[in-house]
């Protein structure tokens, strides 16, 4: 049980936020696993270096997760007011999402399950 008034355990809650610039892409229309291929080839990189990869990388994730980066980054600029050029990819993960149930008819009158998956994506940068 929360104690203390309602305003203070905001106050605490907002004292804890992360205040690094991001940008989050829910019920995208791809599953964790092919993104998460996109995701760790960007990780750790400056965000030129990470537009660079994103922008030639031919998995269908990267054209969402390349629009992404760059919304995080215009983010960083006007929100935070930070340097482009300063900026690295410090987090990035995709989670598990909704999944559509869809059937897809088989011989002798089976029905088979196609489970089309979604995810949420999150990037995260950070200043040198």
């Amino acid at each position: 049980m929360a104690k203390g008034h309602r305003s203070q355990i905001k106050r605490e809650r907002n004292a804890q936020k992360d205040t690094r610039p991001s940008a989050k892409l829910s019920y995208a229309r791809v599953s964790v696993q092919k993104a998460c291929f996109v995701l760790d080839a960007i990780r750790g990189k400056d965000v030129q270096t990470a537009l660079g990869i994103v922008m030639y990388n031919p998995r269908y994730a990267s054209t969402l997760i390349e629009k992404l980066l760059k919304s995080a980054i215009a983010n960083a600029e006007n929100n935070n007011g930070m340097n482009r050029d300063n900026l690295y990819v410090a987090e990035c993960y995709a989670n598990k999402g909704p999944t559509m149930k869809r059937i897809r008819p088989r011989a002798q009158g089976r029905a088979y399950r196609i489970e089309k998956r979604m995810s949420h994506i999150t990037i995260v940068l950070d200043e040198k």
